[in-house]
């Protein structure tokens, strides 16, 4: 699952996109309103970390942009004013959650997972889908509410997204744009088919269709 930060300090990115990544997630990064306007035209993200303070103007305007192009992926606002009325200002011009520096990371995961779960429909603890259960925090898989398997970083950024959109055509390609940041290596597309190999032995065959030369569906029902 890609998301993208918007965030002018570099240290604090940086420990961010590490946290994030090391929670399952890809990260896009940019430092400036411009940088992240031109991979909001290009990229897919699942939710966006917005500053609101930016060298090149201010994240609130953008955000309200973004409202008005019809993006309508979560957006979590990071800022260090705190005050009710401008909580009250972020939200109504188009933030889903609101956070003040300084944050614990926790908290902000927590938030995340937050939001991507009501977008998706999913419950307090986790994703349920076709009997399938998926617990984000600890990145387990059950198939029968009582044994849980653990899964390898790559099987479960996958299984995240697939879950995250049910009853979607996904080509190859965009489930290795999903998988994979944009400034690492390009990586091989038969590699989503191995993957996809491995959670269909976990979770069993028809959880996951194949759709011939078109790409992959999670079955919902």
């Amino acid at each position: 699952m890609k998301l993208l930060l918007l965030e002018d300090d570099d240290l604090l990115a940086e420990s961010l996109a590490e946290t994030l990544e090391d929670n399952g997630y890809r990260i896009d990064s940019a430092t400036s309103i411009r940088e992240a306007e031109s991979l909001m035209a290009t990229e897919d993200y699942a939710l966006a970390i917005l500053d609101l303070g930016l060298p090149d103007g201010s994240g609130l305007d953008l955000l309200e942009r973004w409202r008005h192009q019809g993006h309508d992926l979560p957006v979590l606002v990071l800022t260090a004013r705190d005050t009710w009325e401008d909580k009250v200002v972020g939200l109504r011009r188009g933030a889903d959650d609101y956070l003040t520096k300084p944050f614990h990371e926790a908290e902000l995961l927590a938030r995340l997972h937050a939001l991507l779960r009501r977008r998706s429909g999913g419950g307090v603890h986790g994703l349920t889908l076709h009997g399938i259960r998926l617990d984000e925090d600890t990145q387990r898989v059950s198939t029968d509410g009582s044994t849980w398997q653990a899964l390898t970083a790559t099987e479960f950024r996958l299984l995240r997204y697939l879950m995250h959109h049910p009853d979607r055509l996904h080509s190859k390609s965009q489930l290795l744009d999903q998988l994979y940041a944009l400034e690492q290596d390009a990586a091989a597309p038969n590699l989503v088919e191995v993957y996809i190999g491995r959670l269909r032995r976990r979770l069993g065959k028809d959880v996951i269709q194949t759709r011939r030369g078109q790409g992959y569906i999670f079955v919902s029902h």
